[in-house]
């Protein structure tokens, strides 16, 4: 299955074909193989059903199998890596049933965060939908997932609960695939702003029913937009 929706010939279970980076000189190798397949899962450079093997991405980053074995550990025991028939590990398809369901969780937590934070009169700082707007003119998928996250974190914090950043960030993790996905669509990127600005004027505002309003708005279109293109993408 193909993360990034676009037009390919790539079949479940096929090598991967991305270029990894080569890892730099750090104590911690674990956290860097980590990260740096982390965020190629998540924008679309390795896509659902590519199988990885721990010899490619050793080669690839020019590291010992032994960090590598344990990434993929941690990949896995966070849902975004699957066993795959004989060597190796495919990466978690994206399915409509689990998108759903994350962006039922996700909207309830952001609701919440919403209204919390209108209440307590809190200003979501408009750097953060600037700098957005200005990262989704460009092409780093990573950078837009980046600018969009840290909005949403902006709200979670001035909600003055710690809890729902503790909650959100345990589904943040698979909602990166999903925007990942969603933010190959420059349209998509256009309106994602505008409606984050909508939320944060609302909060500024103090209008707690507004606020919680477009945040609901807000997550149900991007989850209708997600299982719209994942919807005809599974139907070629």
């Amino acid at each position: 299955m193909q993360l990034e929706l676009r037009e390919t010939d790539r079949q479940p279970g096929q090598s991967m074909t991305t270029k990894l980076k080569r890892v730099q000189t750090r104590i911690d190798y674990v956290d860097e193989v980590y990260k740096t397949l982390l965020d190629a899962i998540s924008d679309g450079s390795i896509a659902p059903g590519t199988r990885l093997t721990q010899e490619e991405i050793a080669e690839q980053m020019e590291v010992s199998r032994s960090p590598v074995l344990q990434a993929l550990r941690l990949l896995k025991k966070d849902g975004l890596v699957q066993d795959a028939p004989g060597r190796g590990v495919l990466v978690t398809p994206l399915t409509i049933e689990s998108i759903s369901n994350l962006y039922l969780i996700r909207g309830a937590l952001d609701n919440l965060a919403a209204k919390m934070a209108a209440a307590r009169g809190a200003a979501i700082d408009p750097v953060y939908v600037s700098r957005g707007r200005e990262i989704s003119k460009g092409k780093n998928i990573k950078a837009m997932i980046d600018a969009d996250m840290a909005f949403h974190n902006a709200i979670y914090e001035a909600s003055g609960n710690p809890l729902i950043a503790q909650s959100a960030q345990v589904y943040w993790v698979h909602l990166r695939r999903a925007m990942g996905a969603v933010l190959q669509s420059s349209k998509q990127r256009e309106s994602i702003w505008l409606e984050h600005e909508a939320i944060a004027q609302a909060i500024s505002a103090g209008d707690v029913v507004k606020a919680g309003e477009l945040s609901d708005l807000h997550t149900t279109h991007a989850r209708e937009n997600l299982i719209e293109r994942l919807s005809q993408y599974l139907a070629q």
